[in-house]
């Protein structure tokens, strides 16, 4: 038997492929909840629908279920006190035809059950099928809380439907996620002291204009300056081989630079610790800039989506290229502006970064506070 002071919560998202983005979106609910539940006087059971529920319940101390073992899936939801569906970019068509009916199909099952489901802190859209729209507006109006990373977010949904007063715009919840307590050791073991720009990419332009302009701007950073670029993978294999790539094309060995790359890390809080160590950082993937904000690293983001140019737009500033086109200059420039003036760039942002870092935790708390009533 449930007592009232302790909730047994299935999250529903995707998670245990081992994307050190999504899975810091993971750690970060999970993270956010506990601290909430624990300033309320109760307690939240964690229960993650995984594609490797092994693995989860290894890497983070939680139940878990296989993501696509229907029976299992409504097992937990029927023993359970409400579903979480966040965060990320579940609700979109870019990648398939498919997302969108799972993540609506987990939702409708919960509320089938009559049981509340929250949406927290999503990314939704692009939805191109029109026939999506009325479901997503139905299964969010059905819903105790709705929670969205972004205002393009929120219009969307209220184009679809949903009141607006329903939706509140929050960070991405890995915002909100600390370094681990004690002391963290980082992969590199080099004694060198250069500055070093940490650097994440991935592959989209199926053309590679992007990361040759990226490469191309890294060499001429080297020319102006000794550095130590450290290659970030976020996705394995496909990030490391992206990075690669990169690496092949750059050409720093005169100019007294070091070029180094992580082996894959998985771990959030270990991928926050390697960008925490970096000066300055130039990232694609979403949550690498979000790493950077949170550890106030100055960074530079190269949009592959719009959801890269939203969330630079909360730091008041722009991508310096797109998934077409990376002007070397432009790179090089910002690069070394950022490593000259970082403490400026610090200074700049601090205030707003650590509003972000706030707004993060509004989805947990609100949550705790359902269960409160």
């Amino acid at each position: 038997m449930v007592t009232a002071s302790a909730k047994r919560l299935v999250i529903s998202g995707y998670y245990g492929f081992k994307n050190s983005g999504d899975e810091a979106v993971l750690k970060s609910i999970l993270t956010a909840l506990k601290q909430e539940a624990n300033l309320a006087g109760i307690t939240i059971t964690p229960i993650v629908l995984s594609i490797d529920p092994e693995w989860t319940t290894s890497m983070y101390g939680v139940e878990a279920v296989h993501r696509m073992n229907m029976a299992e899936v409504r097992k937990a939801i029927r023993n359970s006190d409400g579903l979480i569906s966040g965060g990320g970019s579940l609700l979109q068509d870019a990648t398939g035809m498919k997302t969108i009916p799972y993540y609506l199909g987990i939702l409708k099952i919960a509320q089938w059950m009559r049981k509340p489901t929250f949406i927290y802190a999503q990314g939704v859209g692009p939805v191109n099928k029109g026939l999506f729209r009325p479901f997503i507006a139905s299964i969010f109006r059905k819903s105790s809380y709705i929670s969205v990373r972004d205002t393009e977010s929120a219009e969307l949904l209220s184009s679809m439907g949903v009141p607006k007063e329903r939706i509140e715009v929050v960070p991405d919840p890995v915002m909100g996620l600390p370094l681990k307590e004690g002391n963290v050791t980082v992969a590199w073991d080099g004694k060198d002291t250069l500055p070093t720009v940490g650097i994440s990419v991935r592959f989209w332009n199926s053309s590679r204009t992007e990361l040759k302009g990226l490469a191309d701007g890294l060499t001429a950073l080297g020319k102006m300056m000794p550095v130590h670029f450290r290659f970030l993978p976020f996705h394995f294999p496909g990030d490391d081989e992206a990075s690669r790539y990169v690496m092949d094309q750059m050409q720093v060995d005169a100019g007294g630079s070091q070029v180094s790359i992580t082996s894959e890390i998985v771990d959030p809080q270990a991928m926050l610790a390697e960008v925490n160590t970096c000066d300055a950082l130039v990232g694609m993937r979403l949550h690498s800039l979000i790493y950077a904000a949170s550890r106030y690293v100055p960074m530079l983001g190269i949009s592959y989506d719009p959801k890269i140019d939203h969330f630079l737009a909360r730091l008041g500033t722009v991508a310096v290229g797109t998934s077409e086109e990376v002007d070397p200059q432009i790179v090089a420039s910002g690069l070394r502006n950022l490593l000259i003036e970082g403490e400026e760039w610090r200074n700049r942002n601090t205030a707003r970064i650590d509003v972000l870092k706030q707004e993060a935790r509004f989805p947990a708390a609100r949550i705790v506070d359902y269960f409160k009533r």
